[in-house]
């Protein structure tokens, strides 16, 4: 018999693997269940670098938040949020700018709970039980009228539109979200790829492990990606590797693992 955790809300199916709880367990996290961490422990065998790869997603988000942030934007929209760990949106633009305002949004009741309990004493940031797939209901929430979107939000999309397969249509997703954002609003989007890095052997074996849950992992290359950005102006460099936007040290070098991952950052004009 699987032991409940006393955190584990009730109905959540803690015996089927959950991506935001796959990624909690590479980034180090303690709130995955033990079908979480099998279906981790499986995409680490084929290929060891995931772990180097959340941590690059990790670190890009925060440099475009800096990116956002001495922009002057004060507001921020981070749909597919998952489970907080260090260096989550609401401190990184908090400690930049006090008072900003942040909505996490996603769709698992364990994210949701938990984000509820880190942000209970946070005025300017709050979670909301919502999915990237129905973006007006997102915008609609009476969550989301934390932000005002008269003004500027920077639209954080990161690693969750390679959950959303072709059928969903992606792009007529993002660009509801878009319509809805004042100009100088700011897209952050970070998504897997076979463009580079290792053989690609290793990311099918991958895609495998994430089929056995609700929402298997699509993978896209850069040319895929720039209708996401339609009625964005992309900023340089563009749709690039995740180590390759805008690092902190140009030099520094990097696991090529981190090359499976792509970034693009985009202003609306």
């Amino acid at each position: 018999m699987t032991d409940r955790p006393s955190w584990a809300p009730r109905g959540v199916d803690i015996t089927r693997a959950n991506v935001s709880r796959i990624y909690d367990y590479f980034l180090g996290g303690s709130h995955n269940f033990e079908a979480d961490r099998q279906a981790a422990r499986s995409a680490l065998r084929s290929m060891p670098g995931i772990p180097a790869i959340a941590r690059a997603n990790r670190a890009v988000m925060q440099r475009a938040l800096r990116f956002a942030t001495d922009r002057g934007i004060t507001q921020f929209l981070d749909i597919g949020s998952g489970i907080p760990t260090f260096g989550n949106v609401h401190e990184v633009v908090q400690a930049a700018r006090p008072g900003a305002r942040v909505v996490y949004v996603d769709n698992d009741p364990v994210a949701v709970a938990h984000s509820r309990a880190v942000l209970e004493d946070n005025p300017d940031a709050t979670i909301v039980a919502g999915d990237l797939r129905d973006p007006e209901s997102v915008l609609d929430h009476p969550g989301t009228r934390l932000l005002d979107l008269s003004r500027p939000v920077a639209l954080m999309l990161v690693a969750v539109v390679h959950f959303l397969p072709d059928a969903d249509r992606p792009a007529g997703i993002i660009a509801t979200l878009r319509d809805a954002l004042a100009p100088g609003s700011v897209l952050v989007l970070t998504h897997a790829t076979l463009d580079h890095g290792p053989a690609p052997s290793g990311q099918r074996a991958v895609q495998e492990v994430y089929e056995r849950t609700p929402t298997p992992l699509v993978m896209r290359g850069s040319a895929e990606l720039r209708p996401f950005f339609a009625g964005f102006d992309l900023v340089e460099p563009g749709i690039v590797p995740l180590p390759l936007w805008r690092p902190d040290a140009p030099e520094e070098p990097y696991d090529r693992a981190e090359l499976h991952g792509l970034a693009g950052v985009a202003v609306k004009p």
